[in-house]
């Protein structure tokens, strides 16, 4: 179905790693973003296939009939882990603040003997996907290393609009991911909700007890996406 003007499928994780190529997971705040930029929407358009992220949204395509699964790209990107290493496959860490990447790599190598990772932050990427030198340096070894898994994470737009320009790059890929958040996760310097809370939908909540500085985004994701679906026509 189309929220907003964009295609979500109702895929379960399980779905969406086998089908592979470039997957989008869909939240509220995405969403929403796509829906006041049309380059934005138009990029993420182009994706292979964009699951259901959010609460708000999964509960919106189950309410219309959609036999939805809730796909977060934490859960997605370490289920696609598990994949490329029982599979053999390299895999590329690219964005993150700081050292990020790198912890997590360690971490993910400890977690899953001899998965074959590479890890690079890069510099400054633009909402349009534009890059300076820094990140370009990084591309060019990451592109030499040449993953079948490459994790994106610099958060929305950046991420979306950067693997738009450069999935090309990488003829070797199963599938890319734009990960947001989630290589901080992994290195241990934030931590998810507890599992009962992101069953009821309230992992929001938690985020906002963590990161009181996220509160306009979460406003967004509880409160302005959901009357923005409700008036809109598309």
């Amino acid at each position: 179905m189309q929220v907003l003007g964009v295609p979500i499928e109702a895929r379960s994780m399980e779905d969406a790693a086998e089908k592979g190529g470039w997957i989008v997971t869909a939240n509220p705040e995405i969403l929403l973003y796509a829906h006041r930029h049309p380059e934005y929407r138009e990029g993420i358009v182009q994706a292979d296939q964009r699951t259901a992220d959010g609460f708000g949204l999964w509960a919106w395509m189950k309410l219309h009939g959609q036999n939805a699964k809730r796909v977060t790209g934490v859960d997605l990107s370490e289920y696609l882990i598990q994949t490329a290493w029982k599979k053999g496959w390299k895999v590329g860490l690219f964005g993150g603040e700081s050292d990020e990447a790198d912890i997590a790599a360690r971490g993910l190598q400890s977690a899953y003997p001899d998965l074959n990772v590479h890890a690079e932050q890069g510099g400054r990427v633009n909402i349009d996907g534009t890059a300076d030198n820094k990140t370009d340096e990084a591309l060019q070894r990451m592109i030499q290393y040449g993953p079948q898994l490459l994790l994106v994470a610099m958060g929305h737009p950046r991420q979306e609009m950067w693997i738009a320009i450069h999935k090309k790059d990488f003829p070797e890929l199963k599938a890319v991911v734009g990960v947001g958040g989630t290589f901080n996760f992994w290195a241990g310097k934030s931590k998810r909700a507890p599992v009962f809370l992101q069953k009821i939908g309230l992992e929001w909540m938690w985020r906002l007890m963590m990161e009181p500085k996220r509160w306009k985004r979460i406003l967004d994701a509880v409160i302005v996406f959901p009357w923005t679906v409700l008036i809109s026509k598309k």
